[in-house]
C-alpha cells in the first residue's frame, strides 16, 4: 500500500481512536515505512506529532507504543473530563469564529448521516471532530491539549457507543446527535449557560455507556460450565 505521511497520520489516529489498536500496542516502524511507501524519518515525524497530541508514547531504545490506559489513567478521565469539557463551552462561546461554525455545522451533518447508517467508523471520527471544534473555537492554548487528550480516551472507552446493541442504546445514540444540535445552536445563541448545561446532559449520557463498557453485567457462575 503506497501512501503519505497525511495518510498514515490519518490512519494511526483512527486506528487508536477506534481500538483498531489496542491500547499498549506496539508501532512497527520498518513495517508502517514499508507499508505507507515512506522512509524511516517522515514516520518519526509522525510519531513525534502523534506524541505531542497525546495518541502514543515514544520510548528510549524501545520504540513506539498506543498510549497505555490503566486505573489510574481511567480514573483521572472520570474526575476531570466534565470540568475541561465545560470551561471549554463558555470559552466557545466567548471566542468562536463564523468559519468554525460552518465547520462544525458540516461536521455534525456528517455524524448525523453516519449515525443514520449506522457507519460506527464514521460516527467515532464526526463524534471526535465535532469535539475537536468546540475546543478549537474556545482558543485557550492551555486547555486545547487537555481537550484533546480527553478525546482520545473518551473515544476509546466509548466505542461501543456507536455500536449500539439494542433499542436503549438506539434511542441514547439519538440523543446524543440531539446534543450536537443543542450545542450549534446554544454557541451560536452565545448561551454560555445553555451549553454548560448541555455539557453536562452528553457527559452523563457518555460516562453512562462507558460504564457499561467498563463493567459489564457479569456472567452467570455456571455459564462456562458444561452440562455433567
Amino acid at each position: 500500500m503506497k501512501g503519505s505521511k497525511g495518510s498514515l497520520y490519518d490512519d494511526l489516529k483512527r486506528r487508536i481512536l477506534t481500538m483498531e489498536l489496542d491500547p499498549d500496542a506496539d508501532l512497527d516502524e520498518v513495517a508502517l515505512s514499508e507499508r505507507y511507501g515512506l522512509s524511516r524519518t517522515p514516520v518519526r515525524e509522525i510519531f513525534r506529532r502523534l506524541e505531542g497530541e497525546g495518541y502514543i508514547e515514544i520510548r528510549a531504545n524501545r520504540g513506539a507504543r498506543v498510549v497505555p490506559m490503566n486505573h489510574s489513567t481511567l480514573r483521572q478521565f472520570f474526575l476531570v473530563a466534565p470540568m475541561v469539557y465545560a470551561a471549554i463551552g463558555r470559552l466557545a462561546v466567548q471566542n468562536f469564529k463564523p468559519s468554525q461554525m460552518s465547520d462544525l455545522k458540516d461536521t455534525q451533518e456528517r455524524f448525523r448521516a453516519a449515525s443514520k447508517s449506522g457507519d460506527a467508523l464514521a460516527m467515532v471520527v464526526e463524534n471526535n471532530r465535532f469535539h475537536e471544534i468546540i475546543g478549537e473555537m474556545s482558543a485557550n492554548a492551555y486547555l486545547q491539549p487537555s481537550l484533546g487528550r480527553l478525546l482520545i480516551d473518551h473515544a476509546r472507552i466509548g466505542h461501543t457507543f456507536f455500536r449500539p446493541r439494542n433499542d436503549d442504546m438506539r434511542t441514547r445514540l439519538k440523543i446524543a446527535v440531539e446534543h450536537h444540535d443543542g450545542f450549534i445552536s446554544a454557541i451560536g445563541a452565545h448561551d454560555e449557560d445553555a451549553v454548560v448545561d448541555l455539557v453536562f446532559e452528553h457527559w452523563e449520557l457518555s460516562r453512562e455507556n462507558m460504564e457499561m463498557f467498563i463493567a459489564p453485567q457479569g456472567m452467570k457462575a455456571d455459564a462456562l460450565v458444561g452440562d455433567s
